[in-house]
């Protein structure tokens, strides 16, 4: 059995989801495109010319999976709003039946006695903002403040935890640099201005989150990576420096008060478009900040490479996903305590971690996911050390209650606890996800 018994008596245990991932109905009641419709629906871009067009099905069948969480014994549902569903076009006109589905799904979730964390931003920007420049202009970060206020004054009656953007180094750095993210573009500039307007966009977002719902409670989720040089060498270490810089320092220092690295600003060599009071609201106090954590960096000095200039080299561990990363479970615990000496965090959250591997369905219906089991008994258990040491972690959501689109992977890459069959949209819990459901209720029976 795995120790978990340094997790504190109230810890939220919670899985995590996002709308186009799972939802489909991409033009139904008044959705418009995303700029993911777009990029799936390019030729190339994503594997096997998947889309989200139809996902999960989770328009249409939302009861059942909440039903499978709460089976789970969650008592916490970490989820994403669409933009395109509610404010779908870029005139700022409000889509009443594209609120009306967060109403309803906000009820169901506390009818069955989960807390909804509704993410603001998962990376579905509207087509309509995107053709008007997106997020490299300033213009978007507004937009995004509008929509946050609408999403607020509809749900915050409910709603008290509210996150602004998940993970955005992922919308920068690949949907902007390296291009294999939506909108698919390699520009550097373009990155590092997109990178500098959605914290704008979150900065905005928060005051407008404070302004309609008294008492919220506030984070930003971040991917972030436990960083390790190759060598001793100097060369290494300073790209491990850069590394840290352009994964981990970047996304958090300016939301946590302490402004821009200047040594990144330096490498990137792009003006940052700050304007009077912007980085005062983009490190406006925040009630909690979301760690993504996916793997560790072993990174090496690449000085012919694009900035930043350095390469990720394989990690030492056999122990692979699906996805060819490796299985460093102290890369968790080491981010969690960094956190909170570094960075003087209150209070965390693990908002994803997961894994994907290449489930089977057995002939009697089940999925025997022992690698996907362990995964998450060592990370847990991770987590505990962690708090052991004096990390304030207050919950942890496994990514994801479902299998579903994993953005330019398709359906080929796994990482639910619940197993979807696509042709069927049959839904099959995991030993991954039984296993989970015990962990909580033994920590709840202490």
């Amino acid at each position: 059995m795995t120790d978990l018994d340094a997790l504190p008596p109230d810890f939220r245990w919670g899985a995590a989801t996002a709308a186009y991932q799972i939802e489909g109905a991409a033009s139904e009641d008044g959705r418009a495109p995303s700029i993911w419709d777009t990029f799936s629906h390019t030729p190339g871009k994503v594997a096997n010319g998947d889309t989200g067009d139809t996902a999960c099905d989770h328009y249409h069948r939302w009861p059942q999976d909440l039903d499978l969480a709460r089976r789970l014994g969650l008592d916490a549902y970490r989820f994403s709003i669409a933009w395109p569903r509610v404010v779908p076009l870029a005139d700022g006109t409000v889509n009443p039946a594209g609120l009306a589905f967060y109403d309803r799904l906000v009820d169901a979730v506390l009818e069955r006695g989960m807390t909804p964390f509704p993410t603001l931003y998962h990376w579905d920007l509207p087509q309509a903002q995107q053709d008007r420049g997106g997020w490299p202009e300033r213009a978007t970060a507004e937009r995004f403040a509008e929509y946050a206020a609408v999403v607020a004054e509809k749900l915050g009656d409910r709603v008290q935890d509210w996150c602004t953007l998940n993970e955005p180094l992922c919308s920068s750095w690949l949907g902007h640099l390296e291009g294999t993210m939506a909108p698919g573009r390699r520009d550097l500039t373009a990155a590092v201005r997109t990178s500098y307007h959605l914290h704008l966009g979150h900065g905005l977002a928060v005051r407008a989150l404070r302004a309609a719902v008294p008492g919220a409670r506030i984070g930003i989720v971040n991917n972030l990576s436990s960083i390790e040089p190759a060598s001793d060498s100097p060369a290494d270490l300073a790209a491990a420096r850069r590394a840290d810089g352009h994964i981990n320092r970047w996304w958090l220092d300016p939301v946590l008060g302490r402004g821009y690295p200047q040594d990144m600003v330096d490498l990137y060599g792009v003006e940052l478009p700050v304007q009077d009071g912007d980085l005062e609201l983009i490190g406006a106090p925040l009630d909690w900040v979301g760690l993504n954590y996916y793997f560790r960096q072993i990174v090496a000095d690449d000085p012919a490479g694009p900035v930043p200039r350095f390469r990720q080299l394989p990690g030492p561990n056999p122990e692979r996903t699906a996805m060819d990363w490796e299985v460093h479970a102290p890369g968790l615990e080491e981010l969690l305590l960094r956190l909170t000496e570094e960075y003087g965090v209150r209070r965390l959250y693990v908002t994803e971690n997961g894994a994907a591997y290449r489930d089977t369905v057995t002939a009697d219906g089940r999925v025997e996911d022992a690698e996907r089991t362990a995964y998450l008994e060592q990370h847990l258990a991770a987590c505990a050390r962690a708090v052991a040491k004096g990390a304030p972690l207050a919950g942890y959501f496994a990514w994801s209650l479902l299998d579903n689109f994993e953005w330019a992977y398709g359906y080929d890459k796994r990482f639910g606890l619940v197993h979807v069959d696509y042709e069927t949209q049959r839904r099959t819990v995991k030993r991954s996800g039984h296993r989970y459901a015990e962990l909580i209720s033994a920590h709840r029976a202490r």
